[in-house]
């Protein structure tokens, strides 16, 4: 059973910077793409960043495009995504999601709350 485990969410000053990390455990993940995704109160979840374990082929929403880096440690399973240049409107809770390529996001983590004050 694969599962995800986000840590790394807080409370940040605009401007300031956070490092979350997804820790994944239960499978192989060679053919896995992992991502994150964030919910912001009364909003829609929306897409964050992905990247393919396998070549780390990476895609950002233009929204955090040149201020988030998501990365990967293959050793450890776990997935990073680098919060930098935080503004208010990143407050939201942050989820780590993985599936297979081509396929749907299968697994969702249990979130970690990101808040961004002004």
């Amino acid at each position: 059973q694969v599962q995800l485990v986000e840590s790394g969410g807080g409370l940040v000053q605009a401007g300031g910077s956070l490092r979350l990390s997804c820790a994944a455990s239960g499978g192989t993940f060679s053919n896995y793409i992992m991502g994150w995704f964030r919910q912001a109160p009364a909003k829609e979840r929306e897409f964050v960043a992905r990247i393919r374990w396998s070549d780390s082929t990476i895609y950002y929403a233009d929204s955090v495009k040149g201020r988030f880096t998501i990365s990967r440690d293959n050793a450890k399973k776990t997935v990073y995504l680098q919060m930098d240049s935080l503004k208010p409107e990143d407050t939201a809770v942050y989820y780590c999601a993985g599936g297979r390529v081509g396929g749907p996001w299968d697994y969702w983590g249990q979130g970690t709350q990101v808040t961004v004050s002004s």
